[in-house]
């Protein structure tokens, strides 16, 4: 049953990134060209989601536990470090290059969209990259 209800929910967010126009990159980065073209309808997508969030946050942390699951599994971290600011740094300078990032990427890849491939594969590098980083001796003092 959790897989089935992880596919329905993987489906449903990866509509919504249809229909607000996230799997676009050109709408992306109108959004994010305040000097210049730039498209506030990404916002009503953004706060709409946010209300939604928290509604459902609301509902879920007040049953006491998940409907499919026996507990809720929250992260116990919540510092600020070198390596969170780095991950959100990286991040937005890829959103901000390509107009991609993960999620929409991956649904874009479902209408064959090559811009998505291409990011999709510099983001499995990356990913990779950042593993090698994690787990040598002499570079993980880096990240701290």
């Amino acid at each position: 049953m959790q897989v089935l209800a992880t596919l329905i929910s993987g489906l449903l967010f990866g509509c919504g990134l249809v229909v607000s126009g996230l799997i676009n990159p050109a709408k992306v980065l109108n959004f994010l060209d305040l000097a210049g073209t730039w498209d506030p309808s990404l916002a009503i997508t953004m706060a709409v989601a946010v209300v939604t969030t928290a509604i459902g946050y609301r509902l879920a942390f007040e049953r006491g536990r998940p409907l499919l699951d026996s507990s809720f599994h929250v992260p116990a971290g919540n510092a600020i470090d070198g390596k969170l600011l780095v991950g959100a740094g990286l991040f937005g300078i890829g959103w901000g290059l390509a107009g991609f990032c993960p999620g929409p990427a991956i649904a874009a890849l479902s209408i064959g969209s090559s811009p998505a491939l291409t990011f999709f594969v510099a983001m499995l590098a990356g990913m990779a990259v950042a593993r090698g980083v994690a787990s040598s001796p002499n570079l993980t003092g880096v990240m701290r």
